[in-house]
């Protein structure tokens, strides 16, 4: 008997009266790998929706849901099943590759990681690095190493704040207010790693706050951000700067971006006219491992 994570996300909105809806993007279902099974996923909408699957150009699954018919409110509800396969053994391993930092990409490596490398505000860059000199310093010359240390200069220089309002800081503003949510953290992250030439992505998920180990995280209790670097001979490398965690099994990815507007778990439209009043938004997110056997029925 092993361990499986259970993921229940319920989004509702309330309108003042019934509204027709535009077509929603929902981006609420991980892609299998080796690190990540998905053994069971069920997304129920209320009102009745039609949906449609696809992926986008970076490989995530993709639900589109249609609305034939106005209603008042608009309830979407995901539930995942998965097993999470930890990175971490080899991360801390002996046998592990190391790669001395400044390192270059192979040209081949660059073609691909281009868009991943450049910054997303590259009018920031001034400020972004003049900060990373001051809180950050040189750094170590390994590159794991590096890393680890801009991450844990993230959580060690500003403080943790939960911010209900949609979007993500630019670098510049968590910088100048000292504050972020996760979602400003492993922005900050990413654009500090294109900084000294990594290619960085975003990643959308959920967090284990209760992991089996019984450390306690940051961040839980709706969707959780963090950030991706790409590793010459290690790949995709997962860094948490909000928890200081780098490959864990408690966090669960579903999507990968560019940018982190790419990312939003749940966006759409909705009729605004005829006075109309949107009543508001509530978020549920419970995450909770359980028992589960690998040879029963899935």
């Amino acid at each position: 008997m092993t361990n499986a994570i259970r993921v229940v996300h319920t989004t509702r909105y309330r309108y003042s009266k019934p509204v027709k809806f535009g077509p929603h993007r929902l981006l609420l279902r991980p892609r299998d790998g080796h690190d990540l099974r998905l053994v069971s996923s069920a997304i129920a909408i209320s009102p009745e929706a039609r949906v449609r699957w696809h992926f986008d150009t970076f490989g995530n699954s993709v639900a589109t849901a249609e609305f034939p018919a106005p209603a008042d409110s608009l309830e979407i509800r995901s539930e995942l099943l998965i097993r999470r396969f930890s990175h971490e053994d080899f991360l801390v391993s002996p046998d592990r590759p190391g790669s001395a930092y400044p390192f270059v990409y192979s040209s081949e490596d660059l073609t691909d990681l281009a868009p991943f490398i450049a910054l997303e505000n590259p009018q920031e860059r001034s400020k972004l690095a003049a900060w990373l000199a001051e809180e950050a310093g040189k750094g170590p010359d390994e590159v794991f190493a590096f890393l680890r240390n801009l991450s844990d200069t993230i959580n060690d220089r500003l403080s943790y704040i939960r911010r209900e309002r949609t979007g993500t800081q630019s670098a510049a503003t968590t910088i100048d207010t000292g504050t972020g949510s996760c979602r400003d953290f492993a922005f900050l992250f990413m654009e500090a790693a294109r900084h000294f030439g990594f290619a960085a992505r975003f990643v959308t998920g959920y967090l284990n706050i209760a992991a089996d180990n019984g450390h306690e995280h940051t961040g839980g209790g709706s969707t959780h951000a963090w950030a991706e670097v790409y590793l010459p001979e290690e790949g995709w490398v997962e860094f948490d700067p909000t928890n200081r965690i780098i490959g864990s099994p408690d966090l669960i990815r579903i999507a990968v971006t560019r940018t982190p507007y790419q990312a939003i778990p749940i966006s759409g439209t909705y009729d605004q006219r005829f006075g109309t009043l949107f009543h508001g938004m509530d978020v549920d997110v419970r995450v909770a491992s359980e028992p589960y056997d690998p040879s029963g029925p899935l």
